[in-house]
């Protein structure tokens, strides 16, 4: 899936709103904490993500990990924090609409 610049620009604006759910410590993106991410994109659609200092990845290295592994898409990724955004496959469940 792929997005325009124009449905990335309204996920940004979104997402400004948004708190961050998760951080991601030393341990990095162990199975648990990846199913606790595609748990949150099913829920939500959109999410925001804090990479610690602690952590040996830089945010921008952890962003396309996630994103692989949840099937999601990276918004932006700002200093530590990543955006990530997965559609839900319920059309009902949508909370999210990308239709311009």
């Amino acid at each position: 899936m792929t997005i325009t610049s124009k449905q990335r620009a309204r996920l940004k604006s979104i997402a400004s709103g948004y708190d961050t759910i998760f951080q991601i410590g030393k341990n990095a993106l162990g199975d648990e904490l990846i199913n606790q991410l595609s748990n949150a994109l099913e829920a939500r659609e959109l999410i925001k993500i804090r990479v610690l200092e602690n952590c040996d990845y830089t945010a921008r290295e952890l962003a396309q990990e996630i994103a692989d592994r949840t099937e999601s898409l990276v918004v932006q990724v700002i200093g530590t924090k990543i955006v990530l955004y997965r559609q839900n496959k319920n059309p009902k469940k949508r909370t999210i609409s990308l239709d311009d």
